[in-house]
């Protein structure tokens, strides 16, 4: 590593959807995956609750990696590998996918000169190599350019930039094998009803009430809160198990979401920690996934939710709503699931990993 700590590696610095981090060609990192993710943690800062001494922004949210590389499949155009870079931990988690980063790899992968660019439009099929699915995204790129300018405005992000479509097939039980993977649409885990699920992120739904609360508590109120997340965490190593993730203790996943019915005209309200810390938004896979909850009568999310009629899902969040597309067949049944989100490039240039030190 040290090499790489006096060279530099070449990187572009992205915000996709409510997240940003770092985006890199797969050939420019090492092959091996330990050196890599010492390499990352050098990049980030971590472990360190500021990571004052790398790029991190001393949050989940911003301490985020994209690997992207020329596709290893005949049906997309690159592969895709998020990371996880823990902020106070010295881990790397590749065990969940992220759709906010995702937004920003089909304009990376055509600024790097992987996907030809089109007059107009380009669109560019990535494979996520942590789910093993396809996502088709459109850029704009007009006159052959990427174009981060446009109308289109998603709540946690500033001001308006150009529409970036994800559509998504194909991801029920995307780590977990099976849409619900216990089989029920509801569990009983701990006393409190569950809805174990997996449409893309594995996610444990339970009504927030069941906990006492309204659903409408602040993020920095529920990360005060050490008896909530103590509840939480022993529910979410009793499920990692039986939702086929095997000993969840140091992985990011399952994402635990509480719901609680809409207060901003919207399908149903969420509150969701990634896994530790209450997220600012909603993850984009974990929208998808509360989303297809909602179809499910009977259950957390089914009994609260206020179903729309043409098929957009407004899931709540604590910082406004994200628009989920939900298709289904004449059976009720989920299809297929998209959204809308925008990337920005922030920095392009190169980044000098700090040497990893103990926790």
């Amino acid at each position: 590593m040290s090499d790489l700590q006096a060279e530099g590696i070449a990187c572009t610095w992205m915000r996709g959807g409510t997240s940003k981090g770092a985006y890199f060609l797969g050939r420019d990192l090492p092959d091996d995956a330990m050196v890599r993710d010492q390499v990352l943690l050098g990049v980030m800062g971590s472990p360190d609750p500021r990571q004052i001494d790398g790029m991190g922004g001393a949050d989940p949210l911003t301490s985020k990696v994209a690997i992207v590389s020329p596709s290893t499949r005949p049906d997309a155009d690159v592969d895709y590998l998020f990371l996880q870079v823990f902020v106070d931990q010295a881990l790397v988690s590749d065990a969940q996918g992220c759709g906010n980063i995702l937004a920003g790899v089909g304009p990376f992968a055509i600024e790097q000169g992987l996907v030809p660019a089109q007059d107009g439009e380009t669109p560019v099929r990535i494979h996520m190599l942590n789910t093993g699915e396809v996502a088709l995204a459109r850029i704009s790129t007009p006159g052959g350019k990427v174009n981060y300018s446009g109308g289109a405005h998603i709540d946690g992000v500033p001001g308006t930039h150009a529409a970036i479509p994800l559509m998504f097939q194909n991801i029920a039980g995307s780590m977990c094998g099976d849409l619900l993977p216990t089989g029920n649409q509801v569990d009983v885990v701990d006393g409190v009803a569950c809805t174990l699920i997996d449409n893309g992120m594995p996610c444990v739904i339970m009504r927030a009430s069941d906990f006492g609360l309204s659903g409408t508590e602040s993020r920095d109120d529920l990360d005060a809160d050490t008896a909530l997340k103590a509840r939480l965490e022993s529910i979410r190593l009793k499920t990692g198990p039986i939702m086929n993730l095997g000993d969840v203790a140091e992985k990011s996943v399952p994402k635990m979401t509480l719901v609680s019915p809409p207060t901003q005209g919207g399908t149903i309200s969420t509150r969701s920690f990634i896994p530790h810390r209450c997220h600012a938004s909603i993850g984009v896979f974990a929208a998808v996934s509360v989303a297809t909850a909602c179809t499910f009568a009977g259950t957390p999310a089914g009994d609260l939710a206020v179903l729309p009629q043409d098929g957009t899902y407004l899931i709540e969040h604590p910082t406004g709503a994200m628009d989920v597309l939900i298709e289904r067949d004449a059976g009720g049944v989920v299809t297929g699931a998209g959204l809308l989100r925008t990337a920005r490039k922030l920095m392009s240039g190169t980044v000098f990993p700090a040497p990893i030190r103990p926790a």
